[in-house]
């Protein structure tokens, strides 16, 4: 037994390392450095008009700011701390700062919960503006649970941590095998192994194969029970997802938290939207309004008076305490009613912390994405879980870790990866893809999921035309193109084959057919590994005016580095591998897990652009360099100069 409790205390000791890294950064990002190298990182917004604002639940001042200066990009989002400050006197002068929350973001404008009672008159001026602050909350969730993890708070934690780590052995029900018709045979195995465990269940879903469908037709089943559900996910993108689909098939969902998307139908689910649609909620505006005109008629009392004017203004305070407290029991009430109505509850991982959440236990926990969430978040949940069930896929990305020391001591390695590991009869794994032909999924399917993925019967359709080929490796060994690094951010990038790389994929779309990408209405994904690189694509292609015929496809290429793909698909997807060097030096390349997620995302088309020599002295290149050659894939770039 001691060993999973000293594994368990390591785990705290690496997320508090993790902790004070991204802290580091965070200090050298935003302390000393100009309001316009902030505004240029994206962290900072600066001028930001006050469009209005307004009370919300639990009396707090939500406010709605738009920003001026749209031509940087934005590192904010939805349950993000920030701070609002004034250039008044001076950049940032400490007397002048609010903090809040953000509910909403979208390119220019943001929605902010405030942690003030009222609206500071600088506020409404002029030079108002607001930086990004450092997320300390998270990790102090993450760590409260890591020690209640520890201390096997109850029994029923404790047996799930035993179970999880590989102690004990986890307990099935004898099942009735589940044959639902919008299913395949797998999915339906993975719903029958969710509904038969009594502890944990975990489904593998690698690319394509409908990890998501599969998720909301277990959860629905556990409804139509009338078992009571939580469902998570690290990301709030990917909790709303699930809202969204859940919605969709008329389930009563309650998201908590910060919605990312300010779309209605993700908006209309939060405690917010719901508690303002409540029939009760008319009483209780009017309770509001009330206390804001005694309130006005007490602030109305000057410095110097009598007795009697004393006596007056304590008696309008009386009613504005014997009105707040009406309103209380009130909200209480709604929110109760709410709870009652709801059958599945929606958070991110950090969010089931939730203060509305506390004391509720759930009869079965959703973890999904749960390879994208550290070890320490995904414990958050499983605090209020009888049963526990994880989807994900431990073959492509993990998750984000900012200090180096803590990742290859093992903060990298997730809680979904663990129970697979230790406890392989839990989990099941889906293997029909409809996304890829055969040949795309190929090499991912041999590499990472030992032959046992499917392509379905609809992939048989899935390319541009019979005779163009569905993969392509254009070799740009011997060509002179070369990697250089980026001074400021030290990614690495190569303008020769970004350029190349530009060139061809406007070759493939004109012999495909420019009127024939517009009408099927095809996506294209442009990927790169580097940040630096894909600058030099967007500039190349957006900025510039070497490739005209791809500008006017703006709409339809999408250019990011491979973990912005994650979840993603497009029909036709060129990687430009960037690295070539004489020192066969590939970096982060060599993370097999982030190629994966790079190669699984074509639908039609994968090309490949890349040096043979630098990338083929690792092995896993090598192989997928012998399998392109295999699949008569392969094109020197001699073939193209």
């Amino acid at each position: 037994m001691p060993n999973i409790i000293e594994e368990l205390k390591q785990g705290l000791q690496l997320l508090k390392l993790e902790w004070s890294e991204d802290l580091a950064q965070y200090k050298r990002k935003f302390l000393n450095t100009s309001l316009a190298e902030k505004k240029k990182e994206g962290i900072t917004w600066h001028p930001v008009t006050l469009k209005k604002s307004r009370i919300g639940m639990g009396e707090r001042l939500i406010v709605e700011i738009e920003r001026v200066d749209s031509r940087y990009a934005s590192a904010f989002s939805s349950g993000k701390s920030v701070s609002f400050f004034s250039t008044q006197d001076g950049y940032q002068g400490a007397e002048d700062r609010v903090s809040g929350v953000v509910n909403q973001v979208s390119r220019d404008s943001m929605v902010v919960t405030l942690q003030s009672d009222e609206l500071p008159e600088w506020m409404q001026g002029s030079r108002l503006g607001v930086d990004l602050l450092f997320d300390e909350n998270s990790y102090r969730e993450m760590e409260a649970a890591m020690k209640k993890v520890i201390a096997g708070e109850n029994p029923r934690l404790a047996e799930l941590r035993d179970i999880a780590l590989g102690e004990k052995t986890p307990k099935f029900d004898p099942q009735v095998p589940i044959e639902l018709p919008s299913l395949n045979f797998s999915q339906n195995e993975a719903c029958q192994k969710i509904a038969s465990a009594k502890d944990i269940a975990v489904v593998h879903g690698p690319p394509g194969t409908g990890k998501t469908t599969t998720l909301i037709a277990a959860i629905r089943q556990a409804v139509d029970k009338g078992l009571s559900v939580l469902v998570t996910a690290p990301s709030n993108a990917a909790v709303d997802l699930l809202v969204e689909k859940l919605v969709d098939f008329g389930i009563a969902t309650l998201r908590l938290g910060h919605p990312a998307r300010v779309e209605e139908k993700i908006l209309s689910q939060t405690l917010d939207a719901k508690i303002a649609n409540h029939e009760s909620f008319r009483d209780l505006k009017k309770l509001r309004k009330e206390t804001e005109v005694y309130l006005k008629v007490a602030r109305q009392y000057k410095r110097n008076f009598g007795p009697e004017e004393r006596a007056q203004r304590k008696q309008v305070y009386q009613e504005v305490s014997r009105i707040r407290e009406a309103a209380t029991h009130l909200e209480d009430y709604i929110r109760s009613d709410i709870f009652q109505k709801t059958q599945v509850f929606a958070s991110t991982l950090v969010g089931a912390s939730n203060s509305n959440l506390k004391g509720m236990l759930f009869d079965i926990v959703f973890v999904d994405e749960a390879a994208q969430g550290l070890e320490a978040a995904t414990w958050i949940p499983v605090l209020k879980a009888k049963k526990l069930v994880l989807a994900g896929d431990h073959c492509q990305l993990p998750p984000t870790i900012k200090s180096l020391e803590a990742a290859k001591a093992g903060l990298s390695v997730t809680l979904l990866e663990k129970i697979v590991e230790r406890q392989p009869s839990v989990s099941q794994m889906l293997q029909v893809q409809y996304r890829m032909p055969e040949d795309v999924m190929g090499f991912s399917n041999q590499w990472f999921y030992h032959g046992k993925l499917q392509a379905a019967e609809n992939t048989r359709s899935h390319a541009f035309a019979p005779d163009e080929p569905v993969l392509e490796w254009i070799d740009t060994a011997g060509s002179g193109f070369s990697d250089q690094q980026e001074p400021e951010s030290l990614s690495t990038f190569n303008p020769e084959e970004a350029r190349f790389a530009c060139s061809h994929l406007n070759e493939t779309i004109v012999r495909v057919g420019v009127g024939r990408f517009k009408q099927e209405n095809w996506t294209i994904g442009l990927v790169a590994p580097y940040s630096a690189q894909v600058r030099m694509l967007r500039n190349l292609i957006f900025e510039t005016f070497e490739f005209p015929n791809l500008k006017a496809f703006a709409d339809m290429i999408t250019i990011d580095t491979v973990d912005g793909f994650q979840g993603q698909e497009r029909d036709l997807m060129l990687i430009s591998l960037t690295r070539s060097n004489e020192k066969g030096e590939i970096g982060f390349l060599s993370d097999t897990r982030r190629m994966n997620v790079a190669l699984t995302r074509a639908k039609r088309k994968l090309i490949l652009i890349g040096d043979s020599s630098t990338l083929a002295q690792n092995p896993f290149f090598d192989a997928l360099l012998a399998y392109f050659e295999e699949k008569e894939g392969y094109k020197s770039i001699y073939e193209f100069l």
